[in-house]
């Protein structure tokens, strides 16, 4: 059964980081794509990062472009997100997810690309 779990989160001040990270267990996932998504109260779930199979190209959010960097490291099958100088509408529940298919960089954007799912984690910007 794979599973997908979130830490790093919390609250912290305008200005300041935190780095997320994603542990992914059960099956490993070398040669698949991963994203991070988030999700603000009231609102629909959006797109913030995303890294592809290879880890070679990586693709963004324009409103987190340059603050957030979203990086792999296979060995320990896991995904992050650094996120610095982060301001009050950051905030929001961030999921990682997986695409389960392997070899495949399209539609990185776009929530039904992804199979797999974290249950999220709250990261909270006050100002």
């Amino acid at each position: 059964q794979v599973q997908l779990v979130e830490s790093g989160g919390g609250l912290v001040q305008a200005g300041g980081s935190l780095r997320l990270s994603c542990a992914i267990s059960g099956r490993t996932f070398t040669k698949n794509a991963m994203g991070w998504f988030r999700q603000a109260p009231g609102k629909e779930r959006d797109f913030v990062a995303a890294i592809s199979w290879s880890g070679s190209t990586t693709y963004y959010a324009d409103s987190v472009k340059g603050r957030f960097t979203i990086s792999r490291d296979n060995a320990k099958n896991t995904v992050y997100l650094q996120m610095n100088s982060l301001k009050p509408e950051d905030t929001a529940v961030y999921y990682c997810a997986v695409d389960g298919q392997s070899y495949s960089d399209s539609n990185l954007r776009y929530e039904t690309k992804y199979d797999y799912w974290g249950q999220g984690i709250q990261v909270t910007v006050s100002s």
